[in-house]
């Protein structure tokens, strides 16, 4: 007869098998950004060498330096920074609006709007190239940063998110807002903005991100190097003969620091800013 195993062992075991499970998952994770860090202190000779480098390096200073003289990195980092920043305002006000449009206001057609806003979530992002290229260059916008920020405002996904949050909110609570008063705007901003912190948060994450990572747009619209954005002026440094893989891994590197300093500061409303509206009561 099999002795019983106690419970205690049970979840012993359970605990082990699940810490063993994400050790392992924060290594693969991990190990890119260990050796991103790591050869942005190399050369590019050493970052090819055989064994590869697995501990920091002294080139950082001279990479850094390449990358400037290069890419103008301190002007192309301002410019992403800038573009992103702009653009997380202006997209999450009008995500915002357009969500809570969606969610409150009873309409004729609505339902079929929505539905038309919503394809394009699975319409290819290059399909509306041409024609957004053609509609810069006839407002005479090309090599301009609002030909970057301007197109994707109303990002489906933004609004989507937002309409889905705002639909938890209590038809009673804006029902209150007007008995006492309150204009629709002042209602928007005073009664109903505040319960979507956590869905303004995980919108933001988004927004940011998704700009800050954009390649395609903004290495067709912006002419001029010194207006590149950050992962147009890393693309740049490949060249036909030569590449300095360690200015673009270093680059690579600080590129990276923005999106986890955005993402730590806003990551406790991540999860349930996204789960928002999941679940009606």
């Amino acid at each position: 007869m099999t002795p019983a195993v106690p419970p205690g062992a049970r979840r012993r075991a359970r605990s082990l098998l699940l810490t063993s499970g994400l050790a392992i998952t924060l290594a693969v994770v991990a190990i890119p950004f260990y050796w991103l860090a790591v050869g942005a202190t190399h050369s590019s000779e050493e970052i090819f060498s055989s064994p590869p480098p697995l501990l920091p390096g002294g080139h950082l200073a001279d990479n850094l330096k390449s990358l400037e003289e290069s890419a103008q990195f301190s002007r192309v980092l301002l410019n992403s920074l800038l573009i992103s920043t702009v653009y997380t305002v202006c997209a999450g006000a009008v995500c915002t609006l357009a969500g809570y449009g969606f969610a409150v206001y009873r309409f004729r057609g609505r339902e079929a709007l929505f539905g038309l806003l919503m394809l394009g979530l699975v319409v290819p992002a290059q399909v509306t190239l041409v024609p957004l290229f053609q509609m810069m260059a006839d407002l005479s916008w090309l090599g301009t940063y609002q030909a970057v920020v301007l197109p994707n405002l109303a990002l489906p996904f933004g609004i989507f998110l937002m309409r889905q949050s705002m639909a938890s909110l209590p038809p009673s609570l804006l029902d209150s807002g007007r008995m006492d008063g309150c204009g629709e705007l002042r209602l928007f901003l005073r009664v109903a903005l505040p319960p979507m912190r956590p869905s303004l948060a995980a919108l933001a994450i988004f927004l940011f991100l998704y700009q800050w990572n954009d390649f395609i747009w903004p290495l067709i619209v912006l002419r001029d190097g010194a207006s590149f954005t950050l992962p147009v002026a890393l693309a740049s440094l490949q060249g036909l003969d030569e590449t300095d893989y360690g200015a673009i891994l270093a680059g690579t590197s600080i590129a990276a620091l923005p999106m986890a300093a955005v993402f730590l500061a806003l990551q406790r409303h991540f999860v349930s800013g996204l789960l928002a509206g999941a679940v009606k009561e």
